[in-house]
């Protein structure tokens, strides 16, 4: 499979409770991440990260499907159709 340039929206609604594992996710997709861009909105108790990524679909929908799990925690994604 051909890797494509797309990206990932994160929003994290309680930060103290999942920022850690939201972190780790992350951390174990780190290859596919080119780069991330995280603002803590404090005033509401969450925090919306963007990243910008280099994946395959397959690469993609695993890291999404893991956020995706975690409690308080959406996720949108999008891949370019080109490579």
């Amino acid at each position: 499979m051909e890797k494509r340039l797309g990206f990932v929206g994160i929003i994290v609604e309680n930060r103290k409770e999942s920022a850690a594992k939201v972190n780790g996710v992350l951390s174990e997709s780190g290859e596919i991440i080119v780069a991330r861009v995280g603002l803590p909105y404090k005033e509401k108790n969450c925090c919306v990260i963007t990243l910008i990524v280099d994946a395959t679909t397959d690469e993609l929908g695993s890291l999404t499907g893991k956020l995706g799990l975690i409690h308080g925690v959406s996720v949108k994604s999008a891949l370019s159709k080109e490579k």
